[in-house]
């Protein structure tokens, strides 16, 4: 029997996941198929149920789900708890299984795939909502010095509230990162969703500096600001994607595929 997996979210059409899934079961050789399922906004507990019934081996989640996801687990992996958001859920045993590999595949475009190592780095986190929420743990792991920036500060501070005892993270408005200057900003809030761009001071970007916008397809106003200010290096998201889907893969299949040839694929 081919074991069946899913990409849920609202909206998701546009998801390059199954694409991705794909690819790595013909890489792996492993039997499964993976769909892409939108779930009404009030309706992703009973879509949840109902995959389950139908005998479904896990899904992965996206906008706006991920807080929803957290909540409905039985099980829970430590970066899901850290994360306080679920974006890979595994069904067995008439329990559900949560996992958050948003950090981890984060970390691994920026340092593997972009060649960026964090130990000892400023970064600069732009917002405070599930996708923030889902990489902080990871980047504070890899030794960053992070700052989390977010029109509602209240919310920034909240997140990084837990860190105080255990290493250099802060919180602030756009309005007071001038004079500030990082060596990687990313851009894990909505705006690009939109074509905005939040309120950034100029000089925010230190010599050699990285530019990531989790945003992927298409040239986002954050990383055209990125440019006109003299960011070296200037990254997308969708080596994250690529990235997070080996790692859900990894979890469904206890198999790791090769992300590289993947990634060139929907680069090309």
């Amino acid at each position: 029997m081919t074991d069946q997996y899913a990409v849920i979210g609202n909206p998701v059409s546009h998801s390059k996941s199954p694409l991705i899934h794909q690819a790595f079961a013909e890489q792996t050789q492993q039997d499964i198929s993976y769909g892409a399922i939108e779930a009404p906004l009030d309706g992703f507990k009973e879509t949840i149920q109902r995959l389950v019934r139908e005998g479904y081996k896990g899904c992965n989640v996206t906008v706006p789900f991920k807080f929803e996801a957290y909540q409905l687990c039985n099980q829970l992996t430590g970066r899901a708890r850290a994360a306080q958001a679920v974006n890979t859920l595994l069904f067995r045993d008439g329990e559900i299984l949560g996992d958050n590999t948003d950090g981890a595949g984060l970390l691994a475009d920026i340092e593997q795939n972009l060649g960026r190592k964090l130990l000892f780095r400023k970064v600069l986190l732009m917002g405070a909502g599930g996708a923030a929420h889902g990489v902080i743990w990871q980047l504070f792991n890899a030794g960053a010095s992070i700052t989390v920036a977010n029109r509602n500060l209240d919310k920034a501070q909240k997140m990084v509230a837990e860190f105080a005892p255990y290493g250099t993270v802060s919180a602030c408005s756009y309005e007071a990162l001038a004079g500030k200057q990082f060596d990687v900003v990313v851009n894990a809030t909505s705006s690009s969703l939109s074509d905005t761009l939040p309120p950034l001071p100029p000089g925010l970007f230190a010599p050699n500096a990285l530019a990531y916008d989790m945003m992927y397809g298409r040239q986002t106003p954050f990383l055209i600001f990125a440019a006109q200010q003299g960011a070296t290096q200037l990254a997308d998201g969708l080596g994250m994607l690529v990235e997070q889907a080996a790692e859900a893969f990894f979890k469904w299949r206890e198999v790791r595929p090769d992300t590289a040839p993947v990634l060139a694929r929907l680069r090309a």
